[in-house]
């Protein structure tokens, strides 16, 4: 038994009707970002954000600008491989203030942040993402990051509208591979990125949510032998939904994989291997061993989240489009949980 095949979207189509709700023409996936993410209406019910995740040979680096409705929330995070130093700082704008903020419908266009605590600009153009964040106090350092994010010309992209009904729906953008160059600088550390080896991974996600979710994602963007290798896996969210966000990208070039993934895992101890395998057949057998744990949460009356984001090494093996598999060894990726009440 297998789920059926996604309807694949192959034109610039419209995420929702003139009334807000969910256009049935949206629902599959593109290669390409050919979703428009017209959202309106569904007062205090839209979410809309954008991630960056970039691997550096020494550190990895996340920027996030996202907009919950009734608040945006800002931050950029580090984690050193090595020592397990981590730092995270986070800026919630009310309401009022956050309306200023203008969240882009589109997957690449421009979007930016900026106050006395924290700027952040994501600026792209001619196939590269210039990335740039500056705050005077990160853990009682100055930090700058200067960061270009290639994105090659012939590149699939996975792009997913997930349909709970016409009223709740979800589109996302996962971006995977994408070679990336520059430099993050932690008072006088100064951590290189050189496109060989480091690669960054872009989340873009525009939706009417439930009031409750949860969901886990896996993510790894990694050179592997000679090959560019992103992994990108979602459970619980899209589950019975028709859709998935599973795919597996290989020098750009994406696997889709129409079948939900269990992801087995101990919530009384998240640094516990985790088990990530395909539902119905043997066409994705991971474990995931993490070494570093980040917990978010967030408490604010009607709002609450907790998010468990785990750094580790994903072994083990995937079946690809033409038959073959791929096998995965200590690829260096992340998976997480993350429960809200929005």
């Amino acid at each position: 038994m297998t789920q059926h095949a996604e309807r694949e979207i192959v034109e610039l189509t419209r995420l929702c009707d003139n009334k807000g709700n969910l256009n049935p023409e949206a629902i599959g996936f593109a290669r390409k970002p050919i979703i428009d993410s017209n959202l309106s209406g569904h007062f205090m019910r839209k979410k809309k954000w954008n991630y960056w995740c970039i691997f550096g040979e020494e550190i990895l680096f996340s920027v996030t600008i996202s907009h919950l409705d009734y608040a945006a929330v800002c931050s950029i995070y580090f984690l050193e491989y090595e020592t397990q130093r981590s730092f995270e700082k986070a800026i919630t704008i009310p309401l009022g203030i956050g309306g200023k903020l203008k969240m882009p419908s589109k997957v690449l266009e421009p979007i930016r942040f900026s106050n006395n605590e924290l700027n952040i600009n994501m600026i792209h153009f001619q196939n590269v993402t210039n990335l740039s964040v500056s705050s005077e106090n990160f853990d009682d350092e100055r930090l700058i990051a200067d960061l270009s994010i290639i994105h090659p010309r012939e590149d699939d992209s996975l792009n997913v509208v997930v349909p709970w009904n016409r009223q709740t729906f979800q589109f996302t953008a996962k971006h995977h591979t994408l070679p990336t160059n520059g430099f993050v600088q932690i008072g006088n550390r100064k951590y290189e990125f050189n496109h060989e080896d480091c690669y960054a991974v872009l989340d873009f996600s525009r939706g009417i949510w439930p009031r409750e979710t949860v969901w886990n994602w896996a993510m790894a963007s990694q050179r592997m032998r000679d090959k560019r290798v992103g992994l990108n896996f979602g459970g619980k969210w899209t589950d019975g939904t028709g859709m998935t966000e599973n795919a597996v990208f290989v020098n750009g070039e994406m696997n889709k994989i129409h079948e939900d993934v269990i992801f087995e895992y101990d919530r009384s101890n998240y640094k516990k291997p985790w088990y990530i395998t395909t539902k119905f057949s043997d066409r994705v057998l991971l474990t995931f061993h993490p070494f570093f744990e980040q917990v978010s949460k967030t408490d604010v009356r009607l709002v609450k989240s907790e998010t468990h984001q785990l750094v580790g090494y994903y072994n083990g093996k995937v079946k690809l489009d033409d038959g073959t598999t791929l096998i995965i060894q200590q690829m260096l990726g992340c998976v997480e949980e993350h429960e809200a009440k929005w």
